[in-house]
């Protein structure tokens, strides 16, 4: 996530400057573990995206599901 990114989650989630303040100023490690999360739950979201692939037989159904993972995963290289 970029910085602006979590700046609209704290301001969403109503959370206070300070608290903002601290995770601007935080270790590295600490956003590396955060991000890390990001991935693992993006991840587990398009694997059921890619279940559904698997257990549809309709071309058009598994189609739309493969994309929806493609996507989902591609949210993470930008």
């Amino acid at each position: 996530m970029t910085w602006d990114e979590y700046n609209l989650l704290f301001h969403k989630q109503q959370l206070n400057l300070v608290a903002f303040k601290r995770l601007m100023d935080c270790d590295e490690e600490v956003l590396r573990l955060v991000n890390s999360a990001i991935e693992a739950e993006r991840e587990a979201c398009a694997k059921l995206c890619d279940e559904l692939v698997s257990d549809e037989n309709t071309i058009e159904y598994a189609n739309g599901a493969y994309r929806c993972s493609a996507l989902i995963r591609s949210r993470g290289e930008a």
